[in-house]
């Protein structure tokens, strides 16, 4: 797994964090979307992460990345792209605490990212690394995917998930977050 920092810990303490998929759930699904021109933003992403930033919510982006060991895009590709995008967001006024994603597939063509990963969804390996890397109250913690694997490794980390089938994110977000509230 790789961890790619896009901002400082605005605070030490534990706080919820808001896991965000990437592709399907910050941009539009196009099939290994590694270059700027192939990215486009879903309705409602950046508010969303702007509005848990500024409910001090930690946002991490936990993104499967199989693109790399199939040799569609180099690991370089994808940070050329997650600095674009936390670039964009940060123009926004929205920021993404860490991303992670997984590079492994264990059919993947590259040997160097032929393996059975721990981080691959539905595994919670990014989720349990960003816990770890950062204090996270996980009882208040949820993750927004578009795959059932999503949702799986959020059971799998010990926190709730979503399975966002399209429209606009933020009101979706907003409904995952009063559906947490209310379970309380």
């Amino acid at each position: 797994m790789a961890a790619t920092r896009a901002s400082s810990d605005r605070n030490a303490g534990p706080r919820p964090a808001l896991f965000l998929d990437r592709d399907g759930v910050i941009n539009v699904d196009r099939g290994y979307v590694s270059r700027i021109e192939d990215f486009e933003w879903i309705d409602g992403a950046v508010e969303t992460i702007a509005a848990f930033n500024a409910r001090d919510w930690r946002v991490f982006l936990v993104t499967n990345q199989s693109g790399v060991a199939f040799g569609y895009y180099s690991e370089d590709d994808l940070s050329a792209l997650h600095a674009w995008m936390t670039g964009e967001l940060a123009a926004r006024g929205a920021v993404i605490d860490r991303i992670y994603h997984c590079p492994y597939h264990a059919e993947g063509l590259l040997e160097r990212y032929r393996r059975d990963s721990f981080d691959r969804k539905p595994r919670p390996g990014m989720l349990i690394q960003a816990m770890t890397d950062f204090p996270v109250i996980r009882e208040q913690s949820f993750l927004i995917g578009d795959k059932d694997a999503d949702v799986e490794a959020a059971s799998a980390a010990g926190i709730k998930g979503f399975l966002f089938t399209g429209g606009n994110l933020a009101r979706f977000a907003e409904w995952a977050l009063a559906d947490m509230d209310a379970s309380r």
